[in-house]
């Protein structure tokens, strides 16, 4: 596959509208152009794989993953979104750089790799429903797939390495008074009950501070409460969010919580934990050796339902994903290509399970 093809590829996929749960069409694609270049791909709903040779059951497993979802196109855009431009070095286009940089890289380099044996197995997977995390997605996938022993998510890296990720819970809490008039002494007012958790929201700092992902970060970011003015409110809801480090399990921090407040506290979900890796992992050191920088990264991907060893590595620049007038410079994918061909060629890594 030649580099001319996955840019043609990449303007195809901005052309077609693959907004997350809506990615039919652009799943056809990369199924269709799997299957013009020798594989053997497999669907489920909009998630789209394939293997690049025949699975080795002795051999460990490494799976290659990027997003064929995007966001909806916000009101500042001053170009057509689904018009893929090039100007100069950059191409133009919703999803350019979230996540079809990657895509297009991590197909060069899977089609590459395909035509040497390596000592792994290799999967390159186009998934669906990553931006909004939806059952429908990666997690819908990994049964499908043999055990996975190591991925690498194509995200919007800068061509850094971010061997740390932050989890997240959205927390719906609940606080609890006595309704009664405003004008006497009566009842309890239940938002003087939450302004205390919110505080104790606001101001607390867990133990465990992380090197590359810093403290936990708790944001009250909404509240509701009341019917009339004359009325002591009986109940003061109030959301949370609460970006995890890798020190804590979701379920853990949500113990840690309940104990430490009285309101009633309700997790939206406890599944997307954070992650980290070794920055000893082969995969970790020769990304090192080509002189990417490890770091944190404050944003969720895919990483966040992966139970197994991952790291996120791409072209382009988290700032530009989900802005007006989206782009990717070619050159980013062309270079992304070539690190993710030279770290995976003759990688040797362990088998898990």
């Amino acid at each position: 596959m030649q580099f001319e093809h996955a840019i043609d590829l990449l303007r195809r996929l901005i052309a077609t509208p693959s907004i997350s749960r809506d990615e039919a069409a652009a799943a056809a694609i990369v199924e269709a152009e799997l299957l013009r270049w020798g594989f053997e791909p497999q669907r489920k709903g909009n998630n789209v794989w394939a293997e690049a040779w025949a699975h080795d059951a002795g051999k460990p497993t490494i799976l290659l993953d990027a997003h064929l979802d995007t966001v909806k196109p916000n009101a500042a855009w001053t170009r057509d979104p689904y018009a893929p431009t090039i100007e100069g070095d950059r191409l133009y286009g919703l999803g350019s750089n979230d996540t079809g940089g990657s895509i297009a890289a991590m197909f060069l380099a899977f089609a590459e790799l395909a035509t040497t044996e390596q000592p792994y197995n290799l999967i390159l997977l186009l998934s669906a429903e990553e931006e909004v995390t939806g059952v429908g997605g990666v997690r819908a996938v990994l049964q499908e797939l043999p055990p996975i022993d190591f991925a690498i998510v194509g995200e919007p890296t800068l061509l850094q390495v971010a061997v740390a990720e932050k989890g997240l819970m959205v927390l719906d809490c609940t606080a609890k008074g006595v309704a009664g008039h405003a004008a006497r002494e009566e009842g309890v007012n239940a938002i003087y009950k939450a302004l205390k958790d919110i505080e104790w929201f606001r101001s607390h700092c867990f133990e465990r501070v992380s090197p590359l992902l810093g403290p936990v970060k708790m944001t009250v970011t909404g509240i509701e409460a009341g019917t009339q003015h004359n009325v002591i409110p009986s109940e003061c809801r109030f959301m949370v969010d609460v970006r995890v480090n890798e020190c804590y399990r979701n379920e853990e921090l949500l113990s840690l919580i309940r104990a430490s407040v009285e309101c009633d506290v309700q997790p939206r979900s406890t599944h997307l934990n954070s992650s980290a890796i070794s920055l000893s992992h082969p995969a970790v050191e020769r990304l090192i050796a080509e002189g990417c920088e490890p770091f944190g990264s404050p944003t969720m991907s895919n990483q966040a339902v992966m139970p197994f060893p991952t790291l996120k590595f791409g072209p382009g620049d988290s700032a530009r994903s989900h802005t007006a007038d989206e782009y990717i410079c070619l050159g980013e994918v062309e270079v992304a290509a070539a690190i993710y061909k030279r770290v995976l060629n003759n990688l040797k890594i362990e088998k898990l399970q």
